[in-house]
């Protein structure tokens, strides 16, 4: 494994973990109309890796 592709990797888990505490942080009001409540961690894993 190169440099790149393990900085690659750190940065998108940095990414992943930062997107699902945001969106974990949101009111649930706001989840269940943005329709992803209980789907936090798959819409933030889509976000992060596509």
């Amino acid at each position: 494994m190169s440099f790149q592709t393990i900085r690659k990797t750190f940065a998108q888990r940095t990414a992943y973990r930062s997107t699902l505490e945001e969106l974990r942080s949101l009111p649930m009001s706001t989840r269940i109309d943005l329709d992803i409540a209980g789907r936090e961690e798959q819409v933030a894993r889509r976000a992060v890796y596509g």
